[in-house]
């Protein structure tokens, strides 16, 4: 069963959130086993690094759709504009952050799934923190075949476990909160020309989180090996 969400085209990028359990607690990519993408797609996967690596540019943001969501364990943002806020805060944060390697794991028509390993130093802290992440891209079917794909939602997960949704409480109460206050602050502000230039999208479509009761078969997560 294909991992990717289903959903009208016109639907907002809360409607595309990738839902799994993984049977393998190991984020370690290992370039040697990456799928090969076609040009077009290999591009996507490019800016998106870039953008991990502090480098960002409107064209690189302009890889996700006007109402797209991004979702990690520190952020939930749900338009291209707070997701600019936060790719324009990264080089204010880090001294660096460099891509070791990164594996595709999986190329379907509207989804890409990729292991990332991504070390990250900080400019205040003299230290580097080296994290092993899976990325999951799920792509705009209006341009998943075109020369510059882009992608609904992006979801960056963690947990050792690998059980991508584990339950609904990472999307309730105050730690939920701080996720969706901070991608409005943030954004809000970014002295920034680029951010600045996707204030347009603040009136993208959005839609309440979704909310499934288990992130087991049970509650649509089916069973992937990565």
């Amino acid at each position: 069963m294909s991992a990717a969400p289903t959903a009208p085209s016109s639907a907002p990028g809360e409607a595309f959130k990738v839902r799994q359990t993984g049977t393998s607690e190991d984020y370690t990519p290992d370039p040697s086993k990456s799928i090969k993408l076609p040009a077009n797609r290999q591009a996507l996967i490019d800016d998106i690094i870039a953008l991990y690596s502090c480098e960002p540019t409107i064209r690189r943001i302009e890889r996700y759709t006007s109402d797209c969501v991004y979702d990690d364990q520190f952020v939930y943002a749900n338009d291209r504009y707070k997701m600019a806020g936060q790719w324009m805060a990264l080089p204010h944060l880090f001294k660096a952050s460099k891509n070791e390697r990164y594996e595709i794991i999986r190329n379907e028509p509207t989804l890409i799934q990729f292991k990332n390993e991504q070390s990250w130093t900080f400019k205040i802290i003299p230290k580097t923190a080296t994290i092993n992440a899976l990325v999951s891209l799920s792509l705009d079917p209006a341009t998943a075949d075109s020369d510059f794909v882009q992608a609904w939602h992006l979801l960056h997960t963690l947990e050792p476990s690998n059980d991508i949704q584990k339950t609904d409480r990472k999307f309730a109460g105050v730690g939920f909160s701080f996720k969706k206050w901070q991608a409005d602050q943030v954004a809000k502000h970014m002295s920034s020309d680029e951010v600045a230039y996707f204030e347009k999208d603040k009136g993208a479509g959005k839609e309440p989180v979704k909310k499934y009761g288990s992130g087991d078969e049970k509650g649509d997560a089916p069973k992937h090996a990565f």
